[in-house]
């Protein structure tokens, strides 16, 4: 590859996709680890949520979102999705020839690094949960490992609504994360990038004993290692920019967002997926 061609792929943007809101956690680990990085987020929130979909709707939604994002010139894709890592990614890695990230490799590295007891609990949706990717991840990693997984579908719209502390979303969060704690897990993974909305009442259910693991920070760290070793870090943009995209109008995300961030969103497009039609900007 030449040097010009070379330069115009390091300058190209990352791109992100999730359902929703969740996967700002990742934009926010990727500001901090790689902030000379131009970044495109796209939520596809007039589809949301994927946790209760079958498979196959969600690969053709994360086909649909990869191809809005290639079309923007992206150099790395990152599915910033649970359940559409856990169901999607090997279709995508075979259609498309960029570099594809999803969330749950290095969150199950990371949780079969800091066990002591040997065994790790996984929260997420339905279809996260039902596909057991966590589980297999992280028994490839290490078999004598043991997995207790629980499927948590109301963390996702309690997230969605701000519902992220205060008794009722306490009760529900009891409901879901005692039978798991009684297991006597030290480690948690939060198998759902919505949930770290939730982290406080999640914590204080789980108790400070049990490590909280999301999958952000280490997806960030993963996606730093494979620019620096293929040479395409943005070394010399001091003033990255961020578009970010939705398919639906959100006021959750809208006020979720700059809190999430740490920073304000100037504008937000939305974008019809099907038709790739960009309406007026929010």
């Amino acid at each position: 590859m030449n040097e010009p061609m070379k330069n115009e792929i390091k300058n190209a943007p990352i791109g992100v996709f999730d359902s929703g809101i969740g996967g700002l956690t990742v934009v926010k680990e990727l500001i901090k680890s790689l902030p000379g990085e131009d970044i495109i987020y796209l939520g596809d929130t007039a589809r949301v949520p994927y946790g209760t979909k079958s498979g196959r709707t969600i690969i053709a939604y994360s086909h649909s979102n990869t191809e809005f994002l290639i079309s923007k010139g992206i150099k790395l894709l990152v599915v910033a999705c649970n359940t559409a890592s856990s169901v999607s990614l090997p279709s995508l890695k075979n259609e498309f020839d960029i570099p594809v990230i999803g969330v749950i490799e290095p969150g199950a590295r990371k949780a079969a690094s800091v066990t002591k007891t040997g065994k790790i609990g996984v929260i997420g949706t339905p279809s996260t949960i039902n596909s057991s990717a966590y589980k297999q991840a992280i028994e490839n990693i290490n078999s004598e490992i043991e997995v207790f997984s629980k499927a948590c579908p109301l963390f996702v719209p309690l997230a969605d609504e701000g519902w992220t502390e205060g008794e009722i979303t306490e009760r529900i969060a009891e409901q879901y994360l005692n039978p798991i704690k009684d297991t006597g897990i030290d480690v948690l993974v939060l198998g759902c990038t919505h949930y770290p909305l939730l982290k406080q009442t999640i914590r204080k259910v789980m108790g400070n004993q049990i490590t909280l693991v999301d999958s952000a920070q280490e997806t960030a760290s993963q996606i730093k290692d494979i620019l620096s070793k293929e040479n395409l870090l943005n070394k010399n943009n001091s003033q990255s920019k961020r578009e970010f995209y939705l398919t639906d109008i959100s006021d959750t995300f809208l006020s979720v967002a700059g809190r999430f961030l740490g920073e304000k969103i100037a504008k937000i497009e939305m974008v019809d997926i099907v038709g790739t039609t960009t309406r007026p900007s929010l």
